[in-house]
């Protein structure tokens, strides 16, 4: 009897995880609406960057793996360079109130002064929803969504899961390479990639 109970848990479980996976962004499909509070304390939509290329990053200022490439200037030169082609990157906080890496609307922004990171926007998802929605799993995770509003890129920065700043020169850097691909009207080699880093805390 104890080991059908299991069985039915386990069943459950993977039932629910099916679910999940169903429900989450796919690459190579339309890139799930949303709408969550910016920095700024306004309200913004993905629809309003139609016809642009976004850049969706989760990102936890107190996680390793985001210090890492953040305190080495490695992602602030990679949004830098996508501003620079017109690319919208758009930084996502989903931290939960009361746990790491959560911040309010005023953190947020002297967060971006002091790390001289270069988002076009911090939107903060603090209940969750756009991560959910995203199935964002660690910081940093990141996504590319094409003008047309396709998702074309769902992954890691890069190709290294250490939390070591020293082994991002030998990394291969699967967001920039995506993004140079993208915008020279090339399909993205690597479209789904394995993300790292600590865990989003919802």
């Amino acid at each position: 009897m104890r080991s059908i109970r299991i069985l039915g848990a386990s069943a459950g479980l993977i039932a629910s995880l099916l679910v999940q996976s169903a429900d989450a962004a796919r690459v190579g499909e339309p890139a799930p609406a949303f709408n969550a509070t910016g920095s700024d304390g306004r309200t913004h939509a993905l629809a309003d960057y139609q016809g642009r290329f976004v850049v969706l990053e989760w990102t936890n200022a107190d996680c390793p793996f985001v210090r890492k490439h953040y305190d080495s200037g490695n992602m602030q030169a990679l949004q830098k360079e996508a501003q620079v082609a017109g690319v919208t990157w758009l930084s996502v906080v989903s931290s939960a109130p009361g746990k790491q890496g959560h911040v309010d609307a005023a953190q947020a922004r002297q967060l971006t002064e002091q790390r001289a990171a270069s988002p076009s926007l911090v939107l903060l998802d603090e209940q969750g929803k756009v991560g959910r929605l995203y199935d964002a799993r660690t910081t940093p995770h990141l996504f590319i969504i094409d003008p047309k509003g396709t998702l074309i890129y769902a992954g890691g920065i890069d190709d290294t899961p250490s939390a070591d700043a020293a082994d991002i020169p030998r990394s291969k850097n699967y967001v920039k390479v995506a993004l140079g691909e993208a915008l020279a009207g090339k399909p993205v080699s690597q479209p789904v990639t394995r993300p790292y880093g600590c865990s989003v805390k919802y």
